[in-house]
C-alpha cells in the first residue's frame, strides 16, 4: 500500500514510516488550509484533515495521512496539542490526538504575540530546526518523548481503525 504523507518534515516522515513499515511513504508539500500556527484543537484537527484528503486525493488509491502540531488553551494554559487524520482510499476519514503538555509561560507569551511555535522555540532550546527532531516535546520532557514518537502514538491509533474498519469490512489488509 502506497502511503502519501501531507508533509516533508523528516520527524512525521519518520513516525509514519516506523509505524506502516511495509507500506511505500512518500512526503509531499500539502496544503493544511489552517494558520501557520493552529491556535485551538479544533484549527488543529482540520489542518490534519484537510493535509490528509489533499495527499489521498493526488493519487488514485493511496492513504493520505496528515498530521498537525499546534496549541490549544485550557482555562488560561496554552497547551502543545497534535493532531493526525488519514482517509482511505474510499476517502473514508479517522482522525486521533496525542500528547498535550504546558508550555510555559515565556513561550506562551510569544504565541500570543503572533509568532510561531517553531521559531519560539528554536530561540527557547538555543538550536535550529527542533520541529524537524525533538520537537518542542522533546524540548519540554528533555527528550523522554520526541515529536517523532509522539506522531508514532497518533498514527498507531489512525492505523488500528483503519485495519478494524478494514477487517469488519473483510477487506485485503495492507
Amino acid at each position: 500500500m502506497k502511503i502519501i504523507i501531507g508533509s516533508q518534515n523528516k520527524a512525521k516522515i519518520t513516525a509514519v514510516k516506523n509505524i506502516f513499515r511495509t507500506s511505500e511513504i512518500i512526503g509531499i508539500q500539502a496544503p493544511s488550509g489552517v494558520s501557520d500556527q493552529p491556535m485551538s484543537d479544533q484549527e488543529t484537527l482540520t489542518g490534519s484533515i484537510n493535509r490528509a484528503r489533499y495527499c489521498q486525493e493526488s493519487e488514485l488509491g493511496v492513504i493520505g495521512i496528515g498530521l498537525e502540531g499546534g496549541v490549544m488553551q485550557l482555562n488560561h494554559q496554552l497547551l502543545l496539542c497534535n493532531w493526525g487524520a488519514l482517509v482511505d482510499p474510499s476517502g473514508n476519514v479517522y482522525i486521533a490526538s496525542g500528547a498535550r503538555i504546558p508550555l510555559p509561560d515565556q513561550i506562551t507569551k510569544a504565541l500570543r504575540s503572533g509568532r510561531e511555535l517553531g521559531e519560539i522555540i528554536d530561540e527557547f532550546a538555543k538550536k535550529e530546526n527542533v520541529r524537524h527532531h525533538e520537537g518542542t516535546i522533546g524540548i519540554l520532557t528533555n527528550e523522554e518523548l520526541t515529536r517523532s514518537e509522539m506522531f508514532e502514538h497518533v498514527v498507531k491509533q489512525l492505523k488500528g481503525q483503519y485495519m478494524l474498519a478494514k477487517q469488519q469490512y473483510n477487506v485485503d489488509k495492507i
